[in-house]
């Protein structure tokens, strides 16, 4: 992945000359007044590039790429309505906060800032674009926390609903750890998968040899799950899980891979009574509805926006 879009890259910008960086200069997309360039676009378009395996300057490929640069583009108008809407809010986000998210994250990875800035340089990603994400992801936290999240009701009934129907699956889920392993190109996934299943092959065992993640030399042990933080793909795939499960086989970014949940020293998972799982039910319950009503949220700024696509 990495090699990729490094590839795609210097293909990109060795590409460029006369009517094809005058191209660059052109505008995509004109939003409340704000504009979004061609190259502004193609950049941020590089990586989805990169997984969808397409070269933005072959002329057979020309459907997908409009394909990603719509797709991406989107994203990109979206983004800008999110932060004249916070604007608008007089919502912001602090380099304290920023810094705080970066501290956390290396910390979940275990990995120290010498460790982080050099993983980040062998990606070929800067830490002012790792700052500009997390600033972009926060913004749409706090707008959903006040113009979305107080909106979303979860009633006493339909925790008592949920509870009912999975308290086998509902536990004590503190202390427990996630531990990735993202294979390399050149193993057989399915093999080893299917050896990790039968128990021939430890996940940790599996991890040390062949996984390409990070702390493979620790089973690929990324620390505690912090559950409060994980995307909707994630909760949606380790709260179906329990501790020792390891997932089927999944896609990750263009490489199959596995997750393995489990407790440091092991130990019986502890089921929870209805109190004790209120919050975590709520959680679960709140999440779709919130996504839903963002839909709804971003589809109004939408709708109120001047929006002028050029491509």
């Amino acid at each position: 992945m990495k090699k990729t879009l490094v590839l795609l890259l210097a293909i990109w910008l060795c590409g460029i000359c006369g009517a094809q960086a005058a191209q660059l200069n052109k505008v995509a997309a004109v939003v409340n007044g704000q504009v979004i360039t061609m190259f502004d676009l193609q950049k941020a378009a590089l990586p989805e590039l990169a997984r969808a395996r397409l070269n933005p300057n072959d002329p057979k490929q020309a459907k997908d790429v409009d394909k990603v640069f719509r797709k991406v583009l989107d994203m990109m108008i979206m983004d800008i309505l999110l932060g004249q809407e916070a604007k608008r809010l007089k919502i912001s986000v602090s380099p304290t906060e920023v810094d705080n998210e970066i501290a956390k994250l290396m910390k979940s990875r275990n990995l120290t800032k010498q460790q982080f800035e050099a993983q980040l340089a062998q990606q070929k990603i800067s830490i002012n674009e790792i700052r500009e994400n997390f600033e972009k992801s926060l913004l749409r936290q706090k707008i959903m926390g006040m113009e979305v999240g107080r909106k979303v009701v979860v009633t006493p009934a339909e925790i008592k609903q949920y509870y009912e129907a999975h308290k086998d699956n509902l536990y004590d889920r503190s202390g427990l750890h996630m531990g990735v392993l993202v294979y390399a190109p050149n193993v057989n996934a399915q093999s080893i998968a299917a050896q990790i299943k039968s128990g021939k092959l430890t996940f940790e065992e599996a991890a040390a040899k062949y996984s390409i993640a990070p702390n493979k030399d620790k089973g690929g042990d990324m620390g505690p799950v912090e559950w409060d933080r994980l995307n909707p793909e994630w909760e949606g795939r380790l709260t179906k899980m329990k501790s020792g499960d390891v997932t089927e086989l999944f896609d990750l970014q263009g490489r199959k891979a596995q997750v393995h949940l489990f407790r440091p020293g092991g130990g019986a998972d502890k089921q929870l009574t209805l109190e004790q799982a209120t919050p975590q039910i709520d959680a679960i319950l709140r999440q779709p509805k919130a996504v839903e009503r963002f839909e709804d949220y971003t589809s109004q700024l939408r709708s109120k926006a001047v929006i002028d696509i050029r491509l």
